[in-house]
């Protein structure tokens, strides 16, 4: 096959292709959220979906679906046509950290998702209860180490569960997993003090430290932020030890090339 004859062939197939999956005339835009209201992931998609509303002239709307890691919100995005009118908050944990962890997560992120554009970047902060008697990283060690087996760790993601398992082992500590479905229903757990241990967002975080029922010890990046520069990072501890995270929006596999730039322009 010829030079010329391929290109044609290849501009058919796309041709082909834009036909199928154009977007649905002026039917709103489903932006699925795979974690709960309140959250940045949440806060984060409002934000896009007023400005995509705004710019692409057509309602956008934010649906969440929290729960099993993710997998709900990605199943949820699967099943639907590739004609941009449902997308879908990919975050670290459904989009990378599952295809790690999990033996048969259900999808296949190289395969399954049509990447749009990246949203943005976030640390995390570690936190405990203030009833616990440490105050940094190396304290709550010392202290885990002494009492193997009697802390609570809570996780609500796959990104915070791989976060508290990478502790455990890279500290060398036993602290027990405590899976939840929601982060909010994890912080008042954690303020309460019916579990020990966990993660949270940094503004978040900083919204419970104010209350005095928790305490942070470190964050997630491997320099100190200037948001709170006193405020060490989890790597002065552990050397090389942190987790930041990201978000994008992503869409179903064999999205249209020029529905994947309009929406990655507005964007």
């Amino acid at each position: 096959m010829n030079k010329r004859i391929f290109l044609s062939s290849l501009i058919g197939l796309l041709s082909a292709g834009a036909a199928l999956a154009q977007p649905a005339g002026d039917a709103p835009i489903r932006i699925i959220v795979p974690l709960g209201s309140g959250t940045p992931s949440d806060s984060a998609s409002r934000i896009v979906a007023n400005g995509l509303s705004e710019l692409l002239k057509r309602p956008v709307i934010v649906d969440n679906k929290p729960g099993a890691e993710g997998r709900i919100a990605v199943q949820e995005l699967l099943k639907s046509k590739p004609d941009g009118t449902t997308l879908m908050l990919g975050g670290v944990s459904p989009v990378a950290i599952n295809m790690a962890l999990m033996k048969n997560p259900g999808y296949d992120s190289r395969r399954d998702f049509t990447a749009i554009g990246g949203i943005y970047r976030a640390f995390q902060v570690y936190m405990v209860n203030s009833a616990l008697p440490v105050n940094t990283m190396s304290e709550f060690i010392a202290y885990a180490k002494r009492n193997p087996g009697k802390l609570s760790a809570a996780h609500y993601s796959a990104l915070t569960k791989i976060q508290v398992t990478a502790l455990n082992n890279v500290a060398e500590i036993d602290t027990l997993l405590v899976p939840y479905k929601t982060t909010s229903s994890t912080y008042t757990d954690l303020a309460s003090g019916v579990v020990n241990f966990s993660i949270a967002d940094y503004s978040t975080a900083m919204s419970l430290v104010s209350t005095g029922k928790v305490k942070p010890l470190a964050i997630t990046l491997p320099e100190r932020s200037p948001l709170s520069p006193n405020l060490p990072t989890s790597a002065e501890t552990l050397k090389g030890f942190s987790f930041p995270a990201w978000s994008g929006l992503i869409g179903p596999a064999h999205m249209a090339p020029e529905t994947v730039a309009k929406l990655n322009a507005a964007l």
